[in-house]
This record gives C-alpha cells, sequence and structure tokens, in this order.
C-alpha cells in the first residue's frame, strides 16, 4: 500500500490563506445566519453533559424510521471507527476509489480489508457481481468521494446477502436533488448508512454526523461509542436543520449545486477534459502528471489523486463552485496545460 490514507482535502489549504480552495467539498464558509444563532443559543447549556436524544428523534421523524434505527456521532469520521470495532468481520472489502477513512479505520482496528477498485474504463461504475461473495463487510460511498459517481439504488440492494453487513457513505446524498438512489429506509436489515451535515451547512469545526440502519447493528455501534462524543451544539445542529423549513433549503441548495456542477463540467470539456460523469458537489478529472503542484503555483488549490486508491497523480478533484470561480480555475488549467504542451 502506497497511499496516504491520511491524506484529505483540508491538507491541501491548511495554513494556505493565498489560495482558492476548491480542494475541500465544503459548500460554505460559514454556517447560514440562523443555523449559526442555533449554535450560539447553546452556549448556555454547555455546563451540562450532551444529551443527542432529542437530535436522534428528529432524525428518525426526518427519515420516517424508528429511534432505534437512528445513532448521532461525531462526524461521519466517528461512525468508520465504530463500525470497525464493532462488527467482527472475517473479510471487510472497500469499494475504491472512495473515501479513504473506512479502510484507515479497519486498519486501525487490526483488519486488513480487501479492496474491489472500479475503473476509469468504465466511468468508475459498480457491478455488484464482480464484488467478492466471500466479503462480509462492503463498504462503499453514494454518491462516491472522489468519482461523483451515483450508483442506482438497485445495484446497492444488489450487494445486501445473508452474513454480510452493507455500509453505505451517503455524506453527500443531501446535495443531490431528491437524495435520489438513497439507500435510507425502515427496511434495513444488514445495512448501515452514514450521513454527514459538514458539507451542506459549513459545520466541519463541529463534528456531527449520524447512523440510519439495522437497529441491532446501529446497538452495537452505540456500545462502541465513547460517553458524550456528540456535542451540545453538534446536537442542536442535527435537530434544526432536521426541520421542513431547512429540507426545504436544503432541495434549493441541490438545485443550485447542479447547475454549476453542469458549468464546471461544460468548461473542462471545453479545453478538451472528460470529467467523469457523476452528481456529487465535485468533479474528477484527469488532468496529467504535474498539473495538481503547477495549479497551487497559479492559486488554486484542488484535490491530489494518487492518496486514493485506484487513481493516480494525474487525476484532480475539483469542488463545484459558483460559475465565476470555475471558469477562473479552467482558465488557469488551460494555461498550465499549454506550458506543459510547448515544455514537451
Amino acid at each position: 500500500m502506497t497511499e496516504r490514507l491520511d491524506h484529505h482535502g483540508d491538507a491541501e489549504v491548511r495554513g494556505a490563506t493565498h489560495l482558492v480552495d476548491l480542494a475541500v467539498n465544503v459548500r460554505v464558509g460559514t454556517p447560514p445566519a440562523w443555523l449559526a444563532t442555533v449554535i450560539r443559543d447553546t452556549t448556555g447549556q454547555l455546563a451540562a453533559y450532551p444529551d443527542p436524544s432529542v437530535a436522534r428523534a428528529a432524525l428518525a421523524r426526518r427519515h420516517a424510521v424508528p429511534e432505534d434505527m437512528v445513532l448521532p456521532t461525531s462526524g461521519g469520521a466517528e461512525a468508520f471507527t465504530l463500525i470497525a470495532r464493532a462488527i467482527a468481520a472475517r473479510r471487510p472489502l472497500v469499494v475504491h476509489p472512495q473515501f479513504t477513512e473506512p479502510e484507515a479505520a479497519l486498519r486501525r482496528a487490526g483488519r486488513v480489508p480487501d479492496r474491489h477498485v472500479l475503473q476509469a474504463k468504465s466511468g468508475f461504475t459498480l457491478d455488484p457481481a464482480a464484488v467478492d461473495p466471500r466479503a462480509d463487510l462492503v463498504l462503499v460511498g453514494n454518491p462516491t468521494n472522489p468519482t461523483g459517481v451515483l450508483h442506482p439504488r438497485a445495484t446497492l440492494e444488489a450487494l445486501r446477502a445473508r452474513g454480510r453487513v452493507l455500509v453505505v457513505d451517503e455524506a453527500f446524498a443531501d446535495a443531490i436533488r431528491g437524495e435520489r438512489e438513497s439507500l435510507i429506509s425502515p427496511d434495513l436489515a444488514g445495512v448501515l448508512v452514514l450521513r454527514s451535515f459538514t458539507k451542506t451547512w459549513g459545520v466541519a469545526g463541529l463534528r456531527a454526523g449520524y447512523v440510519v440502519g439495522d437497529p441491532d447493528l446501529v446497538a452495537a455501534l452505540a456500545e462502541q461509542q465513547s460517553p458524550w462524543s456528540v456535542s451540545t451544539p453538534a446536537a442542536a445542529v442535527m435537530a434544526a436543520t432536521a426541520t421542513p423549513e431547512a429540507l426545504a433549503e436544503v432541495a434549493r441548495v441541490a438545485e443550485t449545486i447542479a447547475r454549476h456542477r453542469g458549468h464546471l463540467v461544460q468548461a473542462l470539456e471545453s479545453i478538451g477534459l472528460r470529467p467523469v460523469p457523476g452528481e456529487a458537489p465535485f468533479v474528477l478529472v484527469e488532468v496529467g502528471p504535474g498539473i495538481h503542484a503547477e495549479l497551487r503555483e497559479q492559486g488554486y488549490a484542488v484535490r491530489r489523486g494518487d492518496t486514493f486508491p485506484g487513481l493516480d497523480g494525474g487525476w484532480v478533484r475539483i469542488a463545484v463552485r459558483d460559475a465565476a470561480t470555475s471558469d477562473a480555475l479552467v482558465r488557469a488549467l488551460a494555461e498550465v496545460r499549454l506550458r506543459g504542451g510547448l515544455r514537451r
């Protein structure tokens, strides 16, 4: 294994305030004003130990599932750690390229997973029949980070099997119009679905996420969770963003993301690149070796691809931003590629 599984998008911009951040997939720099007020209003409760029960109930109502199917967590990353500790899989398998924390968490727990690596030539699409039938724990993202591919619900359903736990990372699902292809339903026997608040609401520093799934599996995860791991401000965010008004705002945001993503894809295609077809709030594209570093010299931070299993240094992931930002990035990218061609 040569990949840096601990490398994430924030490392691209840490201490580099001069760079335009297209590496981190957080949509906004700060939470919306109304949500910031919700967070500030919790300061009077900070002397008490946190109780996520209100958040749990709100999330259960949001997804129309029983409360025993929901577990608030300290971000999605904690959920992966709980899964690695709680599920004694003999043959875990991670579908790559995807977010590296699931594999990293398994390795920290002493379990080295198999890898099922999707291929660029097939658009990084998933054939469930090709997944090793011996795998008793399968982890997959939807939409997948970094490819942006949105796997059909039926494809994921086909991965469910007796004696197997299926984990689907839906951290970006609320950025998809209508949350299409989400696996969340009252019938999740043998399934765990992970969600995050970071990307849409701009609360990465709060660490807020949750799991929806098989009640027995959720209970097993809860047994591994440290007491009070979900802070009072994080629980307040979970409850506040589960209201009909907040969900309507999310739906509007998803429409905006889709429009801006389409603009970015067209701009990249206009300079001869072929972005991976997808629907996430980021775009994966093969730009060639050395381009990532040269873009930094031009003032743009994009996510390097070579720390994702299955990708090399010629790939970058670009966060979806407004049209003006995307246009400026693509102009810089065109200049960098032109200079590289002249040097060769």
